[in-house]
């Protein structure tokens, strides 16, 4: 039982994920998934942490993974329907904040996957900042966790 814990343990430890040559953003909680193993795209989900006294955006992600990556959102029509649309400014990421990207919400979206999201495998995923810089970091795919992992954790947008 002892084992399971330390293990545990050291794979929660590993989704802090610090940023590169930016020690002022920090990735956490993060994970890829797709819809299905024949899905063309997936996304991914994390919150961004900013220990900086600037505020900062997102501005760009990238992948190998997939054709095209895009920072998106979901907005709810005039009629009612949920859309998903690439948030061309980006996000910002505020000064001493964070900001979560989740299911329903903010994420980074890969369209024209060049292979399917494996549970338990890793994508590696480019996040670039308007002040930081580039931040890579290797999301675990987890097609089993709930849509509503992490809610009511206190995290703001």
């Amino acid at each position: 039982m002892k084992k399971i814990a330390v293990s545990v343990a050291a794979l929660a430890a590993s989704f802090a994920l610090p940023a590169y040559g930016a020690e002022t953003i920090t990735i956490s909680d993060a994970y890829a998934r797709a819809s299905s193993a024949m899905a063309s795209s997936g996304a991914a989900f994390m919150i961004i942490e900013n220990h900086g006294s600037e505020d900062d955006r997102l501005i760009a992600a990238a992948s190998d993974a997939a054709e095209r990556v895009e920072i998106h959102t979901h907005i709810e029509t005039d009629e009612g329907v949920m859309q998903m649309i690439e948030l061309e400014e980006g996000l910002a990421i505020p000064a001493g904040g964070q900001h979560a990207l989740e299911r329903g919400g903010d994420h980074v979206m890969f369209m024209g996957l060049r292979a399917p999201f494996e549970h338990g495998a890793s994508v590696t995923l480019t996040l670039t900042f308007e002040i930081a810089g580039d931040l890579v970091a290797e999301i675990p795919v987890d097609l089993e966790r709930a849509a509503d992992h992490g809610a009511g954790s206190g995290h703001q947008h």
